[in-house]
Order: structure tokens, then C-alpha cells, then sequence
């Protein structure tokens, strides 16, 4: 099957399953609050799996049944959705764990960390996918992307620290005019509360993290956890000693890169060289 049929058909496998949730949800007197307290989730992750846009996984698939006493079904219907590689698993997994984190650290070489993306850089981002999406689905993924940034602005948000690419800032994502947008955007968001904001500058002779991007992050529970994408899949890292080789990486890019006010300068002087 094209990779593009598969996808369709997972968002309607993921809809009817949104749509089993709600029912047995409504059926047993329970809010989506209510719900999402009980099975120790987020509210935001049941109102999403219900609306059709987040798969239920396959542990909250077990909580939901034990506790809306569905004898196993929402875990069958999970069990025999349809495999996308596009969509894989352990991606929703982190973007549930991005959205309760108390510190996330993300080092990025290629392309801007999606919570510093505009709503402008996103949608190049996503036109510039092979194979090409359509325009509504490419909508769908901004929003979603834009709708993950309200963490940042959270009257608590999480001590966030990035190190991204100088050479990422060079690149012209979406033309001139999205560009300097985007420099704009990194200036501002660099003042919020709990945000540091590092570049790692082009010509380094030595740099820590050469086999690519990554993210930790630590839970509510101060659980210590990594991040890592492929061009085909995702993982989520909780052996501790990957986890602290990868903390170990993080501390060394942070010296290697400019500080914080240097940082500001260059982008200062980008945005002056438009």
C-alpha cells in the first residue's frame, strides 16, 4: 500500500478508536478530566486521542479498559489498528512526556526544535516532506506543532535549555520573509522565564555531539529520560547509563557553544544583515 493510503488509513483508524474512548467515556458518567485523572494522563491526551488526533497507546489503551470495565476492546481495537511507519508510536509517547516535563534540554543540528518553530517555519518544514502532504494535512501537523508551545507559557513552565546550529540559522526555510520571522521569534522567546537559548557558531574543531540531535528531559517524578529521531522511527531512551552519556554530551555542547548573550548578538546581527 502507498505510504500515503497507509497514513489515511491509520487517521481513520485513529478516529474510530477517539470515537470508541468517548462513548464508553459518556456511557460510564465520566468527564474527560475525570477520565484522564483516573488513568493518570493528561486531560489534553484524552480530548486528543477522542478528537482523532493522537493514537491511543497500547498501556493507556489497558488502563482505559480496566477502568471503563470494556472487557479488553479499546486494547483489541489498538492491537489491530494499521502500522504506519510515519506515525510512530514512541513520537506520541514523547509528546506526552514533553507536555508534563519539569526540564527539557534539546540539542538540534538540521532544523529548529518544534517548540521554537513559527507557525510560518512549521509549515515549510512540513511542505518540504517526501513524500508531499496535502495542504490540510500539512494544517493539521501546524497546529498540532503550534499547540505544543503553549508549555513555554505556562504560568509554571518547564526549565527549558536549547543548542541549535548555527548552520540552522543560515538556512532560508520558507524564503526571506519567514526567515526574518523566525529570527524575530528566536529573540523573543529567549527572554521568556526558564528558556536558555545557546548557539553552537560554524568552524568548531571539536564538538560533543557528532552522531546528531537529541532531547532529555526529566518527569514529574524527576525520572531522567532521552529523546532520539532517525529519518525512520524514534525512540524513547531509559537506560540510565545512555541516559547520563547523553547528559554527559549535553554538558559538553554547552560549553562549546556561545553563551547566551552572544547568542543574542549574533541574532542581532543576522537580523541587522537583512
Amino acid at each position: 500500500m502507498h505510504p500515503r493510503n497507509r497514513q489515511r488509513k491509520n487517521a481513520s483508524a485513529m478516529k474510530l478508536v477517539g470515537a470508541l474512548v468517548a462513548r464508553f467515556r459518556i456511557a460510564a458518567g465520566l468527564t474527560q478530566r475525570q477520565l484522564a485523572e483516573r488513568a493518570c494522563a493528561q486531560p489534553e491526551t484524552i480530548a486528543s486521542i477522542e478528537q482523532g488526533r493522537r493514537t491511543l497507546l497500547p498501556p493507556l489503551a489497558r488502563v482505559l479498559d480496566s477502568l471503563l470495565d470494556t472487557k479488553g476492546t479499546l486494547e483489541t481495537a489498538v492491537d489491530n489498528m494499521p502500522e504506519v511507519d510515519l506515525i510512530p508510536a514512541w513520537a506520541e509517547q514523547y509528546m506526552d512526556l514533553e507536555r508534563s516535563a519539569l526540564a527539557l534540554s534539546w540539542f538540534e543540528n538540521q532544523v529548529l526544535p518544534g517548540l521554537l518553530q513559527t507557525e510560518n517555519y512549521a509549515r515549510a518544514v512540513f511542505r518540504s516532506k517526501v513524500p508531499v502532504m496535502s495542504e490540510d494535512e500539512i494544517e493539521a501537523q501546524v497546529a498540532a506543532r503550534v499547540e505544543r508551545q503553549e508549555i513555554l507559557h505556562r504560568k509554571n513552565p518547564p526549565t527549558t535549555s536549547f543548542v541549535i546550529s548555527e548552520a540552522i540559522l543560515r538556512d532560508r526555510l520558507g524564503g526571506e520573509v519567514v526567515y526574518a520571522e523566525t529570527l524575530q521569534h528566536l529573540v523573543a522567546v529567549a527572554q521568556l522565564p526558564g528558556i536558555t537559548l545557546q548557539i553552537m557558531p560554524l568552524g568548531q574543531q571539536t564538538h560533543a555531539a557528532l552522531d546528531g540531535p537529541f532531547i532529555l528531559l526529566e518527569t514529574p517524578d524527576y525520572q531522567h529520560l532521552a529523546y532520539t529521531e532517525t529519518q525512520r522511527g524514534s525512540q524513547i531512551i531509559g537506560d540510565p547509563d545512555e541516559v547520563s552519556i547523553l547528559a554527559q554530551k549535553y554538558a559538553m555542547l554547552r560549553t562549546q557553544a556561545l553563551n547566551t548573550e552572544d547568542t543574542k548578538r549574533l541574532l542581532d546581527r543576522l537580523l541587522g544583515e537583512l
